[in-house]
């Protein structure tokens, strides 16, 4: 096996992966990113035609300043080339009165002077007829949430960064890594490769490349549902906004008919299904999880509880606290560790390929990650 040099080595290259090599190689980095599949491909967690970018951030406010960049950055991306990646919808975030979702996401807005409207779930319906939300609930609109187009934004940023010089290789397993005198070494099944630094955003394979970091990233099966809808016209792009809801049966999302037919949804942590090996779960869809998610829309979206078209298996990867993980490892400054992104994670991978570059390049960033930092797990 021949070695071979680079500035920087990214593993894994999906959603935060694909965005750090473009940014890297933008910046005239001589960057290697290394796929153990194919780009895009069905095995991780970005699958599944497109995923929510949403501004009224009811997780943390914090966010809310990352979720503006990453705005920019997708409409940069856009331009460079030409592909339609960012889908303007409008989105709802709604639940009971006093529920974390809808004061989060009011808290956020207020904090960070953000457009909206506040709706009594009846008053939802006569503007988005789709809905059927329970009287107690509120809801907040939000003219600029929609959705991204997540497979073609991964193969965009791929593009773009081999455009501007970056090696990216796919179907090769990296086996392993060291930290050497002078920079990193990296194994693979297919050769041997050494950079200056390395930044590992392998998803659910963190925990395998990095083992003290497994506690806190746990993968766990996820199903997306595609219903069709009774009434088209409620749930067509355009005409029906993407959606975050909390009710009694849980935490559900959903998007507008794109790409595959029929309405999408999903339920937050669907079953609870933890996954010890990611190379070995049940990648099929089961009765039990359209009962799921077809009590959900047979009980507030009526019009949408059609025939279950497709459903589709990925994973999240949850920290214990539900925040991203993107920092050094500590005591090894050229370690960078980035996320995993406990479900919500898409909307920031433009700017989180930004800030990659950034900790790999001047090892600081000026953008606020201190909510993501290892330090709060370790203390």
């Amino acid at each position: 096996m021949n070695d071979r040099s680079y500035d920087v080595i990214v593993v894994g290259v999906g959603a935060m992966g694909a965005a750090a090599c473009h940014h890297l190689a933008r910046r005239g980095r001589r960057v290697l990113g290394l796929e153990h599949f194919d780009i895009p491909n069905s095995s991780g967690s970005s699958h599944g035609v497109n995923r929510i970018i949403r501004l009224a951030y009811c997780e943390h406010p914090s966010y809310v300043p990352l979720v503006r960049r990453a705005y920019e950055l997708w409409r940069e991306l856009e331009q460079q080339s030409g592909e339609h990646l960012l889908h303007l919808t409008g989105s709802v975030d709604a639940s009971a009165a006093d529920d974390d979702i809808i004061t989060g996401a009011v808290r956020a807005c207020e904090l960070h002077g953000i457009e909206h409207s506040i709706y009594t779930g009846v008053e939802l319906s006569l503007r988005f007829p789709g809905f059927q939300l329970p009287p107690d609930h509120l809801a907040l609109y939000q003219p600029e949430g929609g959705f991204l187009a997540s497979e073609l934004c991964i193969e965009t940023h791929v593009r773009c960064a081999r455009a501007a010089g970056a090696d990216i290789h796919t179907n090769e397993r990296v086996l392993g890594w060291d930290v050497t005198a002078g920079g990193v070494r990296v194994r693979t099944d297919s050769a041997d490769y050494v950079a200056d630094r390395i930044i590992v955003s392998a998803g659910a394979w963190l925990g395998e490349l990095i083992p003290q970091l497994a506690p806190l990233a746990r993968p766990e099966r996820q199903v997306l549902g595609w219903f069709e809808p009774v009434v088209p016209e409620h749930f067509a792009d355009g005409k029906f906004p993407v959606f975050n809801l909390s009710v009694e049966e849980g935490r559900y999302y959903g998007l507008p008919v794109f790409g595959i037919p029929g309405f999408k949804v999903g339920r937050y942590h669907h079953l609870g299904e933890q996954i010890e090996t990611p190379d070995e779960w049940d990648r099929e869809p089961n009765a039990d999880d359209e009962a799921v998610l077809r009590t959900f829309v047979e009980r507030y979206l009526p019009e949408a509880a059609g025939p279950l078209l497709t459903a589709k298996t990925c994973m999240f990867t949850n920290t214990p606290d539900e925040h991203f993980i993107i920092d050094t490892l500590p005591g090894e400054e050229r370690v960078i560790v980035a996320s995993p992104c406990s479900g919500h994670g898409f909307k920031f991978a433009s700017v989180v390929g930004e800030i990659l570059a950034d900790l790999a390049i001047h090892g600081a960033t000026h953008h606020d990650i201190r909510l993501f930092r290892l330090a709060r797990f370790l203390a």
